[in-house]
């Protein structure tokens, strides 16, 4: 057993070796990039990512806007219900 925890602690330490140090000299050269590239890469970004989109057709939008605006209508009668029966029972209480 004693062996094995020896090859452990080698292996450990042969990987430790390995890890290789940054030179801080090639970070500190990097080029600035002006912030008119970094908008104009910013738009075309953007640009490529509205081709990848899967716009709906005109089909599925009326769908869609007709299942939101039930949901709207059904929901609004809903509190409008409850705050009638509210108001009910605290007239009721006085």
């Amino acid at each position: 057993m004693a062996k094995k925890k020896e090859e452990k602690n080698e292996i450990k330490k042969d990987s430790l070796k390995e890890v290789p140090k940054k030179n801080k000299n090639k970070e500190k050269k990097k080029e600035k990039i002006s912030i008119f590239t970094k908008i104009g890469n910013f738009i075309s970004g953007v640009k490529t990512e509205f081709k990848r989109v899967k716009w709906p057709s005109k089909k599925d939008m009326v769908k869609y806007s007709i299942a939101t605006i039930t949901f709207v209508v059904l929901c609004s009668l809903f509190f409008y219900l409850i705050d009638i029966i509210l108001a009910a029972l605290h007239s009721l209480g006085k």
